[in-house]
């Protein structure tokens, strides 16, 4: 089986595939103060609980946005899976054209999420990942990756919010029943959460409007841990795959697989 990481700013999200089905997940907190042993520990924990050993892993895919985990993770597999990671960044091959200025700038997670989403819906293509950033990839039906736009996270402005005013509370983040609060709580909850969605539509219109296409011909996808609360509300987003990071970790894999050892 390939076990694939996405190491994020909030999370590190795992998947096992067996062949090209996930038949495991996880999702652990992103802690730069923990140790190689101490993600040993954890990972040994979530396999022996799903009934999965160590020696069934064949190989390991890992996409990074954390420079300091970028190490620790990997030093992990070394040590308790025996196995010495595949990571994306430069070199890896992609089957995409990378169209920004400078694409050694594109983040890991950019590249894997436009790789999936090229795979699976094609051209023209606009992939908002709505995670600890907001970010807004566009493909070209040529498989260009186009670039696009990147936003602070919804988590971010609601903690700047709270942390900033003397006498706003932290609030959950749920979706409101309507624009027009009737108590502080519900006020901040319809800000931020009417507002994030302005801010996804506005910018997936003006991407629109760049790609000089019909809006009816640009798919428009979304995926990130924020996406159930936003995407009901978007008038763009027109399907979610919160699976697409880990897929395309897969994809990547397969393009870059080393022989058998």
């Amino acid at each position: 089986m390939l076990l694939v990481i996405d190491i994020g700013n909030t999370n590190i999200v795992s998947g096992l595939f067996d062949g090209e089905t996930l038949v495991h997940q996880w999702r652990i907190s992103s802690d730069t103060n923990r140790s190689s042993d101490e993600y040993g520990l954890i990972y040994t924990q979530l396999f022996e609980v799903n009934g999965v050993e160590f020696d069934e892993v064949e190989d390991i895919m890992i996409a990074s946005v954390v420079p300091s985990l970028a190490h620790t993770i990997p030093s992990m597999c070394e040590r308790y899976l025996k196995k010495r990671p595949l990571i994306v960044g430069v070199g890896t091959k992609t089957g995409i054209n990378i169209k920004y200025d400078n694409p050694k700038e594109v983040g890991a997670d950019r590249i894997v999420n436009a790789v999936a989403g090229f795979e699976r819906y094609g051209g023209p293509l606009i992939l908002v990942d709505i995670g600890t950033a907001i970010s807004f990839d566009v493909m070209d039906e040529g498989g260009n990756y186009l670039g696009g736009a990147i936003a602070p996270g919804i988590g971010i402005s609601s903690d700047a919010l709270f942390m900033r005013t003397a006498k706003l509370p932290k609030v959950e983040l749920t979706e409101p029943s309507k624009a027009i609060g009737k108590n502080t709580v519900q006020s901040m909850q319809s800000g931020i959460v009417f507002g994030y969605i302005g801010l996804i539509d506005g910018i997936i219109e003006r991407i629109i409007r760049e790609l000089d296409r019909p809006a009816s011909e640009v798919k428009v996808v979304g995926t990130g841990g924020f996406i159930r609360l936003l995407a009901n509300q978007s008038k763009y987003i027109q399907e979610t795959d919160a699976m697409i990071t880990l897929d395309g970790l897969r994809i990547l894999y397969e393009k870059n697989k080393r022989e058998p050892r």
